[in-house]
């Protein structure tokens, strides 16, 4: 169920919008195609699925070329944002609907559907209709849908995007457990960091229609490819040449060595974490300490306080 993505190339007109594009994704994984709107993220979802054609360039499921193989060829299972639900069928009939379009026999139909609905979490909705459930709810009905075919591959383009941020937390907590217990290769399109970091096995970075780096969430954390990864994959700010993230910030009310001294704006206490903000010349800068560090510093709007990275911070040189 492996997919091989080989230097594809896709324009709309005179825009180029993937440029070579090469990605390995494993068999049974779950990986997640990251980037800024425009990256090219969903475009390179819908030649997977087959519902672009690339210019140039091949796609490989499960060893077979599927680059010219039509949609209905390639057993893949394709969720949108906005869930495409039949109106008029109940949620039992929706999940069944892939079946039925495939005479199965209906005893298999009832069971397979069953079996889905348990698998979501909706077997006490199968009799209501999409127009009866949450956001939520018709997102687990579609995904069941999609799933009921036994696809090779699932394919999910922002599945949570129309979703309320809390809704967002909890179905991308249950799509991780969802997929610990299919194990159906699958690739979901985010903008969403933190979701990327929360569920993903694998993470491609894309921008401006080129894939700028791919690994673990650890490793593009830890080890981002230049500014743009780092600044992408969560908080930064500047200490002299560098990037640096704010917790890896060490701030003091005295001179230390190496340390830039920086002038407190505004003291924001975010819970457990507060929020420094600074001025540096005339830049701005952060830093994000724990409350008791920020309490032992006993700074106010006004002071000037020291900082220089921790020793553990990862540090990535930017222009100046």
């Amino acid at each position: 169920m492996a997919i091989e993505v080989r230097d594809v190339n896709k324009s709309f007109g005179t825009t180029p919008v993937l440029r070579d594009v090469s990605v390995d994704i494993a068999s049974g994984s779950l990986t997640a195609l990251l980037g800024p709107s425009g990256g090219g993220k969903s475009t390179l979802l819908r030649i997977i699925a087959g519902l672009e054609q690339p210019d140039t360039g091949t796609v490989v499921i499960s060893g077979v070329d599927a680059t010219r193989l039509a949609p209905q060829r390639r057993n893949v299972g394709f969720v949108f944002q906005h869930y495409a639900a039949f109106k008029h069928l109940s949620v039992f009939r929706n999940v069944a609907f892939g079946l039925e379009v495939r005479k199965r026999p209906r005893a298999e139909v009832r069971r397979r559907v069953r079996e889905l609905l348990e698998l979501v979490h909706l077997e006490q909705m199968a009799d209501r209709y999409p127009a009866q459930l949450s956001g939520g709810q018709r997102q687990r009905m579609a995904l069941a849908r999609a799933l009921a075919v036994e696809p090779q591959v699932l394919l999910l383009d922002e599945p949570f995007g129309a979703l309320d941020a809390q809704v967002r937390k909890e179905l991308r907590t249950w799509l991780r457990r969802l997929h610990d217990e299919v194990h159906v290769t699958t690739v979901f399109v985010t903008h969403d960091q933190e979701e990327a970091m929360d569920v993903a096995d694998e993470i491609v970075v894309l921008a401006n229609g080129e894939v700028v780096q791919v690994g673990s969430p650890d490793e593009i954390y830890d080890n981002p490819a230049n500014p743009f990864v780092m600044s992408f994959l969560g908080p930064v700010t500047r200490l002299g040449e560098y990037l640096v993230r704010p917790h890896d910030i060490d701030a003091s009310v005295t001179p230390q060595p190496g340390a830039t001294a920086a002038v407190v704006t505004r003291i924001v206490r975010l819970g457990f974490e507060v929020r420094i903000e600074m001025r540096i010349d005339d830049r701005e800068v952060w830093a994000q300490l724990t409350r008791g560090t920020a309490d032992s510093l006993g700074i106010a709007p006004g002071d000037t306080v020291y900082l220089r990275p921790s020793p553990h911070a990862k540090l990535l040189a930017t222009a100046a």
